[in-house]
């Protein structure tokens, strides 16, 4: 089993309410990578400069994500900037974005890539997400991610990948803005009528939702104490997500709602620590700890889970 992940390979400064990150390993392909590889065979597509350190290579080859595909060209790589507040910790300010060589990226999967079981579009050109799906042969999952950036200037282009791929994952305001509707099930109806079998919706601090014909799912967040960095949180729900499925070799619905605990579990893991600090020692059995302990969280007879997680004075 395999995923070919194509996407963003970034540096980010990132400043919260509890400190900065600066020039921190970031971007689209890289969180992903880095949660799906605790699964399955990762298969990155990306480019970067001769800023990228070379430790971060580093780092992605000893995960085991193959890089056959990043391209390392002569110029800048990809930097964003951004801050949280407090009193809107889901969405970033975005300060400063550098495209560098990202501006002009033309993904070119290797042919070993065109063969994996999965594929995860990440946020680009809606352009290059439908090349990418010309590139590859059969996968048994094509997974599709946007923003507001597409949806507001793109919509078309991007309506016509959505045409292509088994499911769509936008956060839960995206999802409103694609729709047009201030409800979500019925942005998800429109959605789902495109072709896709499968709408994730992202939602924050709230978890996720999962809709598809005559099924909704909904996963809560994981409680934590303390929220350090929310950048890549959706990344690396994806990576969760599609890591399972790919590690399952199950796609199908009930697989896909025990994916999403995944996805949630790994995303509340990510926001613990800045960039991907977190994630460089998780472990599979950490998430899947986490996954079980969400049974407590919406079933009343695991009273053993809500035990142990319960704060005693």
């Amino acid at each position: 089993m395999s995923i070919t992940v194509v996407g963003s390979v970034a540096l980010d400064s990132v400043e919260t309410p509890l400190g900065k990150k600066e020039d921190a390993l970031g971007g689209a392909a890289t969180y992903f990578s880095t949660a799906a590889s605790l699964y399955t065979k990762v298969q990155l597509v990306g480019v970067v400069g001769d800023d990228f350190p070379e430790e971060h290579i580093e780092f992605l080859r000893k995960r085991g994500v193959g890089l056959e595909g990043l391209q390392r060209r002569h110029g800048l790589t990809f930097r964003w900037s951004g801050r949280y507040r407090y009193e809107d910790i889901n969405n970033a300010e975005t300060i400063e974005t550098q495209l560098g060589l990202f501006g002009d990226f033309d993904p070119e999967l290797p042919e070993s890539y065109r063969e994996a079981d999965c594929v995860f579009l990440a946020n680009i050109d809606p352009d290059l997400q439908l090349k990418v799906l010309q590139q590859v042969r059969q996968p048994k999952l094509k997974v599709l991610d946007s923003m507001n950036f597409w949806i507001t200037n793109k919509k078309e282009e991007l309506t016509e990948v959505i045409k292509k791929v088994d499911v769509v994952l936008m956060n839960e305001g995206e999802a409103l803005q694609y729709g047009e509707t201030f409800s979500l099930v019925a942005a998800a109806r429109k959605i789902l009528q495109l072709g896709p079998k499968v709408l994730l919706a992202k939602r924050g601090e709230y978890g996720a939702a999962m809709f598809a014909d005559q099924t909704f799912f909904f996963a809560p967040a994981y409680p934590l104490e303390v929220v350090t960095d929310p950048t890549g949180a959706g990344d690396t729900f994806a990576g969760g997500f599609l890591g399972y499925l790919s590690r399952a070799g199950d796609y199908s619905l009930a697989a896909m709602k025990r994916a999403v605990l995944h996805g949630s579990a790994m995303a509340s893991f990510t926001i613990e620590d800045y960039s991907i600090d977190r994630l460089r020692s998780l472990t599979l059995a950490e998430v899947e700890q986490r996954v079980t302990d969400f049974a407590g969280f919406t079933s009343p007879e695991a009273e053993a889970v809500f035990d142990k997680l319960r704060l005693h004075s």
